[in-house]
């Protein structure tokens, strides 16, 4: 007699996931052919996300307002374990604590992909910082987000940088009218 397995359905929906946001990446090699391009593609799309995003996770979580770079730091680990089931690492601060790294064991955007050697300039998960971004500036804090290493590229680890610019006032989002 065969035994059942039951799937875990975090782990489908985290392959339909990755799937599809696969499935977008290549949509947009394809149309813009230069990785650049795409690149800045995937930082509007993770912009726009996170500009709505946020709305989701405050009204989740009935967090109240960050205080200094530590607390959006801990509120970003906690969004990652929300929405995409990881864990990151907080670590590497800046000697004025308005800088940090955010290290991804396991980035689920990531699964089953190995980048071609044509696209060596791709960053596949450039929609990363884009979300960061625009969260963070909806809540009056901006930032500059991006990789310092990519797994995918051949660095041992993946490591996103996130930089405290300047806290906004009451300034409406880039490209929101």
């Amino acid at each position: 007699m065969s035994k059942v397995v039951k799937n875990d359905p975090r782990k489908i929906s985290s392959d339909l996931f990755s799937l599809t946001y696969g499935s977008l990446v290549f949509q947009l090699v394809k149309d813009l052919e230069n990785a650049e391009d795409v690149n800045k593609q995937l930082d509007r799309i993770g912009y726009s996300i996170g500009l709505r995003l946020v709305e989701d996770y405050l009204a989740k979580t009935n967090t109240s307002k960050c205080f200094d770079m530590k607390d959006v730091a801990e509120k970003i680990q906690a969004a990652f374990r929300m929405y995409l089931n990881i864990t990151p690492a907080i670590t590497n601060w800046s000697p004025g604590n308005d800088e940090f790294s955010i290290i991804l064991d396991s980035n689920p955007f990531a699964e089953y992909i190995e980048l071609p050697d044509h696209l060596t300039n791709l960053r596949y998960c450039n929609i990363l910082p884009g979300i960061i971004r625009g969260a963070l500036e909806m809540v009056q804090i901006e930032v500059k987000s991006w990789f310092a290493q990519d797994y995918l590229r051949g660095d041992t680890t993946t490591e996103l940088r996130v930089k405290f610019i300047k806290k906004l006032e009451d300034v409406m989002p880039q490209g929101e009218d």
